[in-house]
């Protein structure tokens, strides 16, 4: 039987026609199975293909990241995912695209560019004080010795014709003996008299007291110093038992009925400061209380220590409630007619390169967020905002809060941006480089090997400070070292914060300068003479 098998099986296998078959069967079975598994993976490639160059690529953690490919996040290094497929009709090739979760995440806020009454605020520092037109030195009349003093200290109210003190004086007793002579012969020798009564009257006696004298022909030894007008005295400079002369200076009196207030003002704020203004102002004895004057005097010479101008407000005080020597804080809101019919937008929207202002404005007819920078040229800086002199359009709608992030996001894209306004090549500003396995020290973006970054760094350190005029001072100082695009220092936690190229300066630089400028900070102590030459409302020191 199995011989009988055996032979069936050669015989069969010996058939050229059914070997024919099994070989084209065998052919299209291998035919098969190469055709359909090559043309999946060509879809495979080409599906792969149409993802990853119609992909955009973020990270989850960092959505200002936008890449063309995918990879690694250049801040921390997770992997990329994919965001929306790119080809949006209608968005500028310039334009920064984010997500609508992206843009929440970053809080970004815009407004609608629109004309205002631009109203500058122009904050000024100063003290209390005196009205020189109102102070009067008491002096003595006579040569003599102060016997009697009846106002004993500064601060004293005194009235007009009160008796301030009393001097013996040598020679106005011997005057009065020459009165008392010379009235007995007054009938043959009248001009002698006269000459006697003169004497008397240029020493301040009246001619009550003279014709007292002439008629008990008693000498007085001791003469009256009498208050020639009414008000405080600020200044006592004679004690009992002092000899005086014809003309020493005794009391300095103030009326403080009306009082000054000087204020200190920089030179770039004197344009808007005019005669007549009105000026609101507090004191720290009535917080919350504002007080009114008129600006009655601007001085026509800058300081060369200080540069700054005093400013003169003029201010009624019948109540006596301000006092001299009391700091101020004033505001003059100035009108700007000659900006009426400008766009005013908001101190947030602009970031500043030191030479260029740049804002981000909305793209229209597209509902997501598209942004692109636009130089703006501005004006005056108002207390909230700037005065737009060109480069924006009314009804045009502009980021005013995350403009930096929005910023960030164009510098990583390659779009024109604050630092690069032709765009290029995108950076991150990190020195992270690529977090491969291989631990290589580049970053590939857009299929591109990034360039060396612009060195844009933050940092933030200590600067002692009291006012809105330190602010101004100590924010401009660093923003004069080269390299430092924005300072911003807190009045109260003391904290200035700079953004900068870590190319061009470094802290120790503005720290220098600031130093210099009259501000200690933690590396470097102001100059006693350039902190002592500061306005008092600056002087920070214990």
């Amino acid at each position: 039987m199995e011989k009988l098998d055996k032979s069936k099986i050669t015989r069969l296998f010996s058939n050229r026609y059914l070997n024919y078959t099994l070989f084209i069967l065998a052919g299209i079975f291998l035919g098969w199975l190469f055709f359909h598994d090559g043309h999946d993976h060509d879809k495979e490639i080409q599906q792969s293909s149409e993802v990853t160059q119609g992909t955009i690529w973020t990270c989850s953690m960092h959505p200002q990241i936008r890449m063309t490919e995918p990879g690694d996040c250049p801040i921390c290094g997770m992997d990329l995912i994919p965001l929306v497929q790119n080809g949006s009709s209608g968005i500028d090739p310039d334009a920064v695209h984010l997500t609508k979760e992206g843009a929440a995440l970053a809080n970004i806020q815009t407004t609608v560019a629109s004309k205002q009454k631009p109203v500058r605020e122009v904050r000024l520092y100063g003290k209390v004080q005196a009205d020189e037109r109102l102070l009067q030195n008491q002096v003595s009349h006579v040569s003599g010795r102060i016997e009697k003093l009846f106002v004993n200290f500064t601060g004293e109210s005194v009235s007009k014709g009160q008796v301030l003190a009393q001097v013996y004086s040598p020679e106005l007793v011997s005057a009065q003996q020459e009165l008392i002579e010379a009235s007995k012969t007054k009938e043959t020798q009248p001009a002698i008299y006269e000459a006697a009564r003169e004497k008397l009257r240029l020493w301040k006696i009246t001619d009550g007291q003279i014709e007292e004298t002439e008629k008990s022909g008693v000498v007085q030894s001791l003469v009256d110093v009498v208050s020639n007008t009414g008000g405080i005295v600020v200044s006592r400079m004679v004690n009992t038992g002092n000899y005086v002369s014809q003309g020493t200076l005794l009391y300095e009196i103030a009326d403080l009925s009306s009082l000054w207030v000087l204020f200190d003002a920089y030179e770039s704020d004197l344009r808007f400061l005019k005669r007549g203004e009105k000026l609101s102002f507090t004191v720290e004895a009535f917080p919350g209380e504002k007080f009114t004057g008129t600006i009655g005097f601007i001085d026509p010479v800058i300081d060369p220590v200080t540069r700054v101008a005093k400013v003169r407000v003029e201010i009624r005080n019948s109540s006596g409630r301000l006092k001299p020597e009391m700091f101020a804080t004033g505001i003059v809101s100035s009108t700007l007619p000659e900006y009426s019919n400008n766009l005013v937008i908001p101190k947030s929207a602009v970031l500043w390169t030191g030479k260029r202002s740049v804002i981000y404005v909305k793209q229209t007819g597209i509902d997501e967020p598209v942004f692109r920078m636009r130089e703006v040229e501005l004006g005056p800086a108002l207390a909230e905002g700037y005065v737009v002199v060109s480069g924006l359009a009314e009804g045009e709608e502009i980021v005013i809060n995350g403009t930096f992030s929005v910023d960030a996001a164009a510098q990583l894209a390659g779009k024109p941006s604050m630092m690069n306004p032709t765009g290029g090549a995108a950076v991150t500003g990190h020195d992270h480089g690529t977090m491969s396995a291989s631990g290589m020290d580049h970053v590939t973006m857009s299929g591109t090997e990034a360039k060396p970054s612009a060195g844009i760094s933050h940092a933030e350190f200590r600067v002692e400070g009291l006012c809105e005029m330190c602010k101004d001072r100590i924010e401009t100082t660093a923003k004069s070292v080269h390299g430092v695009e924005t300072a911003e220092w807190n009045i109260e936690s003391k904290q200035l914060h700079l953004s900068y190229d870590k190319l061009q300066t470094d802290i120790d630089a503005v720290k220098k300068a600031i130093a210099e400028a009259g501000h200690d900070n933690d590396k470097y102590r102001a100059p006693d003479s350039t902190y002592n030459s500061l306005p008092e409302c600056c002087l920070y020191r214990k």
